[in-house]
């Protein structure tokens, strides 16, 4: 199992939700945290609450459906000299639910792609080679569930995207100590999910991190919250590495 005290992890989404979640969770581990949020303001806030764990914080803003906003904050990620091992790629929205899927508009597909798929892909390939080169780094994309729902075509089409080129990716990683595979916090109370999904946030952990501590370099696996359920870390991440690659 990987030791992630004294690493740095890039946590997307981490202002509130189960991004802060995991955030908390890697911190309470050792892992120092890049805080990133829609604003500075909410990144700052949780990069304080994090501070009672004593790991080193930055604090990262980018607005997703802006490519300019996401590649103003790599730079500026890039200009502080930390360098992630990890990145948890939790930030996602559902943009709308339509009843009359019929009357979906393009909008719907437009926004969601930027938010769901190419902004977190833009930061999967600006750090993936620096990963390459120092021959470590752990990439976990949070993917969805949702299927047969015409009514969110929108965000399920742009997560499956995030799934196929995932999965895609982690053929050409497969056997190295870099690796990227896929989560599914599952159907959480969280603003994304509403007030009436069946799973606190807390269940989706160890699940939705459990792709930062695997150490078997399999990639492209699928890592579902709801298969770690009421687990330690310690079997989460065993039972994770009995899983196999998808190819």
């Amino acid at each position: 199992m990987v030791d992630v005290k004294g690493k740095w992890a890039l946590v997307t989404g981490a202002a509130r939700g189960i991004g802060k979640l995991a955030a908390e969770f890697m911190a309470e581990k050792g892992c120092n945290i890049i805080v990133q949020s829609r604003t500075v303001q909410a990144s700052e806030k949780t990069a304080a609450e994090l501070e009672k764990f004593g790991v080193k914080t930055l604090s990262a803003a980018a607005e997703f459906t802006d490519l300019t906003s996401v590649r103003k904050m790599l730079e500026e990620i890039d200009a502080s000299g930390i360098t992630p091992d990890i990145i948890l790629n939790n930030a996602g929205m559902q943009v709308a639910y339509r009843t009359d899927y019929c009357s979906t508009p393009a909008e719907d597909y437009e926004k969601s792609f930027l938010i769901n798929t190419i902004s977190p892909m833009m930061i999967c390939y600006h750090f993936l080679p620096g990963m390459i080169e120092r021959g470590f780094g752990r990439i976990v994309n949070t993917t969805s569930g949702i299927r047969l729902e015409p009514e969110q075509a929108g965000y399920s089409a742009s997560k499956a995207a995030l799934d196929k080129v995932t999965i895609d990716i982690g053929s050409k990683l497969n056997g190295s100590d870099v690796m990227i595979n896929l989560t599914d916090p599952g159907w959480c109370r969280t603003d994304l999910g509403g007030p009436h999904a069946p799973n606190a946030p807390e269940s989706a952990l160890p699940g939705v991190v459990v792709g930062a501590f695997v150490d078997d370099k399999k990639s492209g696996r699928f890592f579902g919250a709801g298969l770690f359920y009421d687990m330690t870390l310690e079997a989460a991440v065993e039972k994770a590495e009995s899983l196999p690659a998808p190819y």
